[in-house]
């Protein structure tokens, strides 16, 4: 029985490294759907870069790392809104680097133990606490990403479904800005902190590798 396959995360130095390694060597390179294949001999691998990829060709007699390389190097500014129950974040990277970060802590309540009129006043409770929270996060946006909003290029929004909605409704400036959202699933604590947010920047540049055949994936 052959093992799946197993996807991996590689961060942006670690798959270039593994482009100037592949890079030229006979065999295939195919880009297709905002991924690419190369497949050299003893070794093949499929890669899914964090951003979108729009080249789509074929080459037949060489691995043509080019066009992947140019994604991974382009100058970009990337925008990060994350939501929580018990709090919220906005950063703006710049080619892998921060340079605006802020975070704000609420806590909201997310059960109760009583039944009858306790239930119903801890439910007005939680609601406040929850309404406080998004309208704090949205003002938090607009302080952050509102000065570098004209330059950014791809928006990523991380945490609670509900309450990214929520927030969103609350503010023009993430309306503004879904047309740029990219579907990159960033796993954020609870409670992210402002580390957490400088931590991401490695992992918003990182790709998703699957190596089909070969030598260990890089880091």
């Amino acid at each position: 029985m052959t093992d799946e396959p197993q996807v991996r995360r590689v961060s942006r130095r670690g798959l270039l490294a593994m482009c100037d390694r592949l890079d030229g060597r006979p065999g295939r390179a195919t880009y297709v759907g905002g991924e690419c294949l190369f497949e050299a001999p003893m070794e093949a691998v499929r890669v899914i870069p964090p951003f979108p990829l729009a080249h789509q060709a074929a080459y037949e007699e060489r691995v043509e790392t080019g066009p992947l390389r140019d994604l991974l190097l382009a100058p970009r500014t990337v925008a990060l809104v994350a939501v929580r129950l018990g709090g919220y974040g906005a950063a703006v990277y710049r080619d892998e680097e921060p340079i605006a970060i802020r975070n704000g802590t609420r806590f909201v309540k997310n059960r109760n133990r009583k039944g009858g009129s306790s239930s119903g006043r801890f439910a007005r409770r939680r609601g406040e606490q929850a309404r406080d929270l998004h309208d704090r996060a949205a003002e938090l946006v607009a302080e952050v990403i509102g000065p570098h909003a004209a330059h950014v290029d791809h928006l990523i929004l991380a945490g609670d479904r509900l309450a990214l909605q929520a927030v969103t409704e609350r503010s023009r400036l993430l309306q503004s800005l879904l047309s740029l959202q990219i579907p990159l699933a960033i796993d954020v604590p609870g409670d992210p902190r402002r580390a957490t947010f400088e931590g991401l920047a490695r992992e918003v540049w990182s790709s998703e590798v699957m190596r089909i055949a070969g030598p260990p994936d890089p880091v």
